[in-house]
């Protein structure tokens, strides 16, 4: 029944249609609880009170389905917006971001023209960069445009999914550039052929590339909300005397949050990955498809007066 859910959300994440109907009807239905609001200005008063908790942030303006170099452009500009912000308000905020928001699909040309304008501003305001990993038909250009880039630039990072079975020689070649990568375990749905189908060989995977990469000296962020990856990290950690300046915990903004805090209190760097805009859906029915807890706060938020 669960992996049924997870299939229906993750199709109706990739409908253009109730994209749409979304973004034209706002943040309803239990969305609030998963994005900061619709403008940089509600998500600069969010990225301020997880400051203020000791917490750290990446903000990501959401975008999916580019049609066109106009809208790419747009997007563009929004992102240039929020890193001016976040130099404005002197608050503690990275930045992430989509190459298809960007135009990847168009081309990537566009996308790395794009993406050079934004490197620029997040040098100027002394803001880091995060590449989000989307699905595997596009893994293999992200991660070219990124090596690409990141002979340029040194405030860019990217994302490494656990899940699919290419990561350790992806690791294995980014090794080179000393990257500064977020660790996930994966949330797209993918063919079987490119991917662990058991979510026990998946938690393997993440082991692995989380000591490959720690173990190489390259500052890494462990995005998860699985307990036993977290003590798998502070257990790695502790046994190699790897300093707490060199990683870093990564989770959403509405999940978990008293566990945030908690990691916060016992002396680790804990980032919180904040998405804003009115493009919500697709992300929205994401976080829906990975727990089925999310799904039951959803109906209990809609069936309040």
């Amino acid at each position: 029944m669960e992996q049924a859910m997870r299939g229906f959300f993750l199709y109706l994440s990739r409908n253009k249609a109730l994209t749409k109907v979304a973004k034209k009807y706002g943040l309803q239905f239990g969305a609030k609880r998963f994005v900061a609001g619709d403008t940089i200005n509600l998500a600069v008063d969010v990225i301020r009170g997880l400051n203020n908790k000791g917490l750290d942030v990446t903000i990501d303006y959401l975008g999916e389905f580019i049609e066109s170099e106009e809208e790419a452009m747009e997007m563009t500009n929004q992102c240039i917006e929020a890193i001016q912000a976040i130099g404005r308000e002197s608050i503690e905020s990275q930045l992430s971001l989509k190459l298809t928001s960007l135009g990847l699909d168009l081309s990537s040309d566009i996308a790395i023209q794009n993406m050079k304008r934004i490197l620029d501003e997040a040098e100027a305001n002394g803001v880091f960069v995060t590449i989000d990993m989307e699905d595997y038909s596009r893994c293999e250009k992200t991660l070219r445009i990124f090596k690409e880039l990141k002979t340029k630039y040194d405030n860019i990072g990217t994302v490494i999914q656990a899940y699919l079975r290419r990561t350790e020689n992806d690791m294995k070649e980014l090794d080179a550039y000393e990257p500064n990568l977020r660790l996930v375990k994966g949330a797209y749905k993918e063919p079987k052929e490119v991917v662990f189908p058991k979510k026990q060989d998946v938690d393997e995977n993440f082991k692995k590339i989380i000591e490959m990469h720690m173990l190489n000296g390259h500052y890494t962020a462990v995005a998860t909300h699985d307990d036993k990856i977290i003590e798998y990290t502070k257990n790695l950690v502790s046994k190699h005397n790897i300093p707490k300046e060199q990683f870093e915990f990564q989770m959403l903004y509405g999940i978990r949050t008293e566990k945030q805090e908690a990691l916060v209190k016992d002396g680790y760097r804990m980032r919180v990955y904040v998405p804003y805009g009115t493009d919500w859906y697709g992300y929205f029915m994401r976080r829906l498809a990975e727990r089925p807890a999310n799904v039951a706060f959803v109906l209990k938020g809609m069936s309040k007066k």
